[in-house]
This record gives C-alpha cells, structure tokens and sequence, in this order.
C-alpha cells in the first residue's frame, strides 16, 4: 500500500539540514521529492566529511555519512538556478509540483524570478516553504543563518551543560543540530497542515520557517518557568528543573537513569532501593518537595547507588516498575534489543555503496505503512528522469543543457 503522500510530489531546492530533514520526512510519507542541486557541486553538505559513504570496494566516495542522514527517497537533479535557462526550468518543475521547498536567504529566490509570488502566477495551487535563519520578516531577516549560533541566540546553549564553577561548566550546544532538526520537524508538520487546507480551499500558501523561531519553541516549559518566575533558568547539567528524581547516578561500575515523574513511582524507587523512610519524609514526599530539598535528597540517593552495579539496578528497578536506563553510546543503541525489534536500522541500496545503512523514520503507520525505496542520491543521478518523464525534454535538448552549463 502506498506511503500516506503518494499522491504528492515535493520541488526540494533546500540543502545542508533544515530544509532536507523536511523533504527526507515527505520523503518517507511517501512523496516524490525531486531535489535540485548546483551542478558539479551538489548540496554542501556532500563535502561535511570526513566520514565519508564508502563504495562496494571500501573506496571513499565523494559523499559525506552526514549528507546520507537527510536525503533519503529523493531524486538528485543538477540545476545552474542562476541562468535563465536553469531558471525556467525551475518554474516549469513548480508547475508539476505540490510543494516546494527552499532555504535560500531572504530574497535571493525573488531576485532569480523563483519567489513565491512568481511561483504562485504559475501554480497557485503550489505551497511554498521557505526556511531561513530568522524568517522572512522583522530586522534579522536577510541575516544567515546558522545552527549553534541560533542554539546560542536562542537560548538553548544557557539551559545546556554543567553550571558555572562545575568540572566542565559553561554553555554548550546539543551533541547534534538540533535548531536545524526541530525546524525541519516543524516545516513537515506546517507542510502537511498546508496540504490538509489546499484540499478544502484548493489554494497553496506560502510557509515561513524560521531556526530562531523554532529553537524557542523548542524550550518548552523552561519559557513558561520564566514566565512564570521572571528569572532566567539556568543550567543544572543533567537535572531537571521541575522533577526530582530524574537523573542519573552514579553505580560502582557506572551510571544510571532514574526518571521518577511523579510521586507513586518516587515510593515505588524507595521500596526498591530499600530506602521506604525517604518517601514518607517531610522534605521528599512531594515532587514541589523533592525540588526544593534537591541536593540532600541526591547526596542520599547517591550513597545507595554506589553499593551496586549498573547491572544490578537495571535488573532491580526494573522488576519494580520505576523508569530507568543506561547511558549508552552510539553503538551500544543499535545492539539494545528493543531497537532491533523495532527495525530502526535499515540498508538501502546506493548507487556506488551498495548496501547502505541508515535510520528509518520513526513515523509507524498501520494503514499506510512507509516504504523506503530510494537510498540518497548521488549528485544528478535523476536529471535526465526528471526531465524527459515530468518536463518531456528530448535527449538531444538534455544533452544541449547541459553543454551549456545549465544542467
């Protein structure tokens, strides 16, 4: 059974993340996803390596390991989107097209003939997603944006790492991209919602995405903390300003994770770690509590923990039903048995690698199951496809094309 867009076809002109996490998403859904990129040199994002896709024969290719994590199921096609002929070409795909989306900053597409309004004259049904650093008003907005600059300016980097005066204290960003990954979600949910609204009122629209804009959203309760406190949270390393237990700790032999989010599963831990007075104690029986008697209650908790192994008190919260798990590195996630059950790690087969291995999408669907047919592109591996199966270009126009530095 086809993908849940399997009717929908995607004009993806974004490169690096934001944008192609978007596209990869419609991707998997089951969309067409023609991905335009600059002949000779492709997305930016092929030369983020070392590492780099290794060929059958353990040769290393041309493409980065990060370019493969963003542009699953897409076709590759070389466009020059600064000559006019490129141009045209642009505005005859959008004519074909559902959805395009793009991360050019603010203006550059406009300047090229290719703005959303230019594109609307040719396909008013075609919803436009532009995704940029700040979006496409206020004064910030022909500024460039950058993933861990808009994690510093947004505030994700002051709640991120070890207090200042701790070991290792100081801001830090996210172990990966999460401003260009959370606005790449949010494009994708603004993308379907779009396509949801064009089947009543038959128009596109023109989507404005901004990094800025999405890595504050993404703060979530730590903007209403300071809502509601006028004071600016800090950071607190791997606790949480709200819960409390809900961190790890350390056991003789390493570390682990206990999440108690609520009162019952705090006794249901006691009971387990055979300490049951710290549930019943005037400073711990309550969450608001366990919060404001933090540091005695983690000093307490910690001297139980170091009397057995990571091991032991996995096995022992376990059986008791308190929320807990290991800290595990990137390797160890791929060998736990629950994510080898679930089928996370899939293979494709790529162009010069052969059996490729990536993530599947975490979107499950029972009626219409996802399907991953294409592994990443190579660079215009699809340019002629495209051309002769959507434009109807002839071989002998193709080939004129690309003489001419078009393709």
């Amino acid at each position: 059974m086809a993908g849940p867009l399997a009717q929908v076809r995607v004009l993806d002109l974004s490169r690096v993340l934001a944008g192609p996490w978007a596209g990869q998403n419609l991707a998997d859904l089951g969309a067409e996803v023609i991905k335009v990129e600059r002949p000779n040199v492709g997305d930016d994002s092929r030369a983020f390596g070392p590492p780099w896709v290794k060929d059958s024969k353990g040769r290393e290719t041309r493409d980065s390991a990060y370019f493969t994590s963003a542009n699953r199921g897409k076709k590759s096609i070389t466009v020059n989107v600064a000559a006019p002929q490129g141009q045209a070409l642009i505005r005859a795909l959008a004519r074909e097209c559902d959805v395009l989306i793009e991360n050019y900053k603010h203006g550059d597409l406009a300047r090229y003939g290719l703005g959303y309004e230019d594109l609307k004259s040719v396909n008013p049904r075609l919803i436009y997603c532009s995704v940029t650093g700040f979006g496409q008003t206020g004064p910030y907005r022909e500024r460039p944006g950058y993933d861990f600059m808009i994690q510093g300016m947004g505030g994700m980097m002051s709640i991120t790492g070890e207090p200042d005066g701790m070991p290792g204290g100081g801001p830090q960003r996210a172990g990966v991209p999460i401003a260009d990954i959370i606005t790449g979600m949010y494009a994708s949910i603004a993308i379907c919602a779009a396509l949801a609204s064009r089947g009543q009122s038959g128009a596109g629209q023109h989507l404005d995405l901004a990094l800025l804009d999405s890595q504050i959203a993404l703060l979530a309760y730590q903007n209403t903390n300071y809502f509601s406190t006028g004071k600016a949270p800090g950071r607190i390393g791997n606790l949480h300003p709200n819960i409390v237990p809900y961190q790890p700790f350390r056991s003789s032999d390493g570390e682990v994770i206990v999440a108690c989010g609520n009162d019952n599963l705090f006794r249901k831990f006691c009971d387990a770690a055979g300490c049951p007075q710290l549930a019943t104690d005037a400073r711990f029986a309550s969450n608001g509590k366990r919060v404001e008697n933090r540091a005695e209650l983690t000093r307490l908790i910690q001297e139980i923990f170091g009397k057995k192994t990571t091991a032991d008190w996995l096995s022992l919260l376990e059986s008791a039903g308190v929320p807990n798990g290991p800290i595990n590195n990137i390797a160890q996630v791929f060998a736990e048995p629950q994510v080898k059950a679930r089928g996370v790690k899939i293979e494709l087969e790529h162009a010069t690698a052969g059996k490729l291995p990536l993530v599947a999408s975490p979107m499950r669907f029972s009626g219409t199951p996802l399907e991953y047919r294409l592994a990443p592109p190579v660079l215009g591996e699809h340019t002629d496809e495209v051309l002769r199966g959507l434009l109807g270009k002839s071989d002998a126009e193709i080939a004129q094309l690309r003489a001419e530095g078009v393709l």
